[in-house]
């Protein structure tokens, strides 16, 4: 039985057939190493295979980050000035609009995974899944073309740090941000779907 609308799966493997080769041709490959990108190509799969353990894994990762992403945004748009920062080639008029709106997919990316979780259920081992592919992706930004700075591999806010030792700030990035970002998100969600996990389970079993 779909539990997924066939018309949102659609839609996102559309969009992504636009997005990847207009960011790809714009912004090439180590573009897509940023955790945000990689993200809207393991939501494109989940949503097919339906498989909850993808949407949570994604949501421990994404939803604090992109929600921070949406406040910068808001704030800037409405205020004129940036709260956090990282939203800034949104109001640049050297980079295409319609490539600038593709990037609004920030806006779409919590409500679609905590809603994809509500419906199919908290995997609890998403946290540990986003953990490795941080420990695996963030090395290859720090190496990798550093200039561009990738997912902070260098220094917060897109701007190399020179406080610490490079190798020493990467260590304590690997750190700290899953036992700071992605295990308190999994407590929350944890918490949130633990009464829409029993139920869910307990309809299968009467299946």
């Amino acid at each position: 039985m779909r539990r997924l609308p066939l018309w949102l799966k659609l839609v996102w493997t559309i969009w992504l057939m636009i997005w990847v080769p207009v960011y790809w041709n714009r912004y090439g490959p180590q573009n897509f190493l940023y955790f945000c990108d990689l993200g809207n190509l393991l939501i494109g799969l989940a949503l097919w295979t339906e498989n909850a353990l993808l949407f949570s894994w994604q949501a421990v990762g994404l939803l604090l980050f992109q929600t921070l992403y949406i406040i910068d945004l808001a704030g800037a748009a409405f205020s004129g000035r940036h709260i956090i920062g990282g939203t800034e080639y949104m109001f640049d008029p050297h980079i295409p609009l319609p490539i600038r709106l593709l990037s609004l997919f920030h806006l779409v990316t919590p409500p679609l995974l905590l809603w994809a979780v509500c419906r199919l259920g908290y995997d609890p081992r998403g946290w540990k899944c986003e953990t490795l592919m941080t420990w695996l992706v963030l090395p290859v930004n720090y190496f990798w073309r550093p200039q561009y700075n990738i997912n902070w591999a260098r220094g917060l806010f897109m701007r190399e740090q020179h406080v610490v030792p490079g190798p020493l700030y990467l260590i304590a990035y690997l750190t700290a941000v899953p036992l700071l970002v992605y295990y308190p998100t999994h407590l929350c969600l944890k918490h949130w779907t633990r009464g829409r996990n029993t139920k869910a389970d307990h309809m299968e079993e009467l299946k």
